[in-house]
């Protein structure tokens, strides 16, 4: 899959001249904004959504302070906004939210935009605009290492598995309904929590991204993961539910426009090195 490319020059005409006014007192309402603070890009997250995002402590590795906190961000998603701002000449803010409050902050003009490993769904997308994607995410299955589905092969290998996955997601929605005869429990409300489910033994089968299962992985090392390969024995899902995307307030174009000439300045194995790294340093992954 490709990233698509802003091809307009009065684009990139006015991405040079925002970039130029950075330096100067009068420019900063030039800059594409979207919260009223056009100096600073307001990036909304969970910081509990590692390796996309997560909270620490201190500002290791170029940690982000959290807004009204004295902990920090870190993360894919915050090495992306630190990208993205640098780019436009901004200062990196991040705000905590919990999942449900992410795209209602950005409608209300809370925050710029979100960047938060979020699916461009068509239901998102009629909320708020979204951005081409920043990454790609396939489905995997984690499982326990010694349970009765550590050697599945296909979704149809899963039935009767007791499952659960993260509040408001494709997981949760799209996946876990696909397995059958499942026993669904009530969804987690982050991805901490479905993880801990798991490993603890309340049920037999968690359903999330690749990065998210390669963090995991990392983590928990009685957990296994595994990928029943995209095909017909695969998760059925579509291409707008595995495009991780940023998303801002409708009709904000100049943002949107902006940042999809950043990306287009990234390829697919940027991206993929960019999560690696994010993995390496999670606090759980040592």
């Amino acid at each position: 899959m490709k990233l698509k490319k802003a091809a307009s020059l009065s684009l990139a005409a006015a991405l040079a001249l925002s970039l130029a006014a950075c330096g100067s007192s009068t420019g900063a309402s030039d800059v594409p904004d979207g919260d009223g603070d056009p100096a600073t890009l307001t990036v909304a997250m969970e910081c509990a959504y590692a390796p996309y995002n997560w909270t620490q402590s201190d500002d290791a590795n170029g940690a982000v302070q959290i807004r009204d906190s004295s902990d920090y961000a870190y993360g894919y998603d915050v090495m992306m906004a630190k990208k993205i701002a640098e780019a436009l000449g901004q200062e990196v803010q991040i705000v905590k939210l919990d999942w449900d409050s992410l795209i209602p902050a950005v409608m209300t003009g809370d925050v710029d935009c979100v960047i938060a490993g979020q699916s461009i769904t068509s239901e998102r997308a009629a909320q708020v605009d979204f951005s081409d994607p920043y990454y790609y995410a396939s489905i995997i299955t984690l499982v326990k290492k010694d349970g009765p589905y550590a050697n599945a092969q296909s979704v149809a290998d899963l039935s009767g598995a007791v499952c659960t996955s993260q509040l408001g997601t494709i997981w949760y929605d799209i996946c876990l309904p696909q397995i059958p005869e499942a026993d669904i429990l009530p969804a987690q409300e982050t991805a901490p929590a479905m993880l801990v489910a798991l490993d603890s033994g309340a049920c037999d089968v968690v359903v999330t991204d690749r990065p998210t299962a390669q963090a995991a992985v990392a983590a928990y090392p009685d957990l296994v993961a595994l990928d029943f390969g995209g095909g017909e024995n695969d998760f059925q899902v579509s291409e707008e539910e595995i495009n991780i995307g940023i998303s801002m307030k409708k009709g904000n174009t100049a943002l949107q426009e902006a940042i999809n000439e950043v990306l287009a300045t990234m390829t697919t194995d940027d991206y993929n090195a960019m999560m690696d790294e994010a993995i390496s340093v999670q606090p759980l992954s040592k």
